[in-house]
C-alpha cells in the first residue's frame, strides 16, 4: 500500500482532534488502561481507522484480548500503513508505532503476543475510529 504523507500544523491537529486524541496522538501520550470507550471491549467485526487521517490500520480479525486494558492486535492490516521508531521514555527502549500517513502516535509493539506473529500491538483507542462491518 503506497500512501501520501499528510502533515499538519499544531493548530490543525488541535482543530481536528478532541483534547485526549491530541494528547495521545500528537504529544505521544498514553490513555489510561481500561478507559471507557477505548475499544478494548469492542467485539463486533470491523476496521479501526486512524483518527488523524482515516487510514485503515487495524482489523478485528487480528484483535485479541491481551488483558492489558488497551485494544491489542497481533499485526496491522498492512505493515506499510504503520511506522515504527525507538522510544526511550521509559527505563528501557520500546518500539513506538504511528500511522505512516499522518504520523499520529498509535501505541507500542511488544514481543509477547500470540501466534502467528508473537507480537502485541498495544494501541490507544483515543486515536482510533471504529467502523463496524454491519
Amino acid at each position: 500500500m503506497k500512501t501520501t504523507k499528510i502533515e499538519r500544523t499544531d493548530a490543525e491537529w488541535r482543530a481536528l482532534l478532541d483534547p485526549e486524541a491530541y494528547r495521545v496522538g500528537v504529544k505521544d501520550g498514553t490513555e489510561r488502561a481500561f478507559t471507557p470507550g477505548n475499544f478494548q471491549d469492542e467485539k463486533r467485526a470491523g476496521i479501526y481507522h486512524c483518527k488523524g487521517c482515516g487510514m485503515a490500520l487495524w482489523s478485528s480479525e487480528h484483535k485479541f484480548d491481551s488483558g492489558t486494558g488497551w485494544p491489542s492486535y497481533w499485526q496491522p492490516i498492512d505493515p506499510s500503513a504503520i511506522g515504527t521508531s525507538t522510544d526511550f521514555k521509559m527505563i528501557y527502549p520500546r518500539t513506538e508505532c504511528h500511522c505512516a500517513t499522518c504520523g499520529l502516535h498509535q501505541g507500542h509493539v511488544f514481543r509477547d503476543g500470540p501466534p502467528p506473529t508473537g507480537e502485541r500491538w498495544c494501541i490507544n483507542g483515543a486515536v482510533l475510529d471504529f467502523r463496524a462491518r454491519d
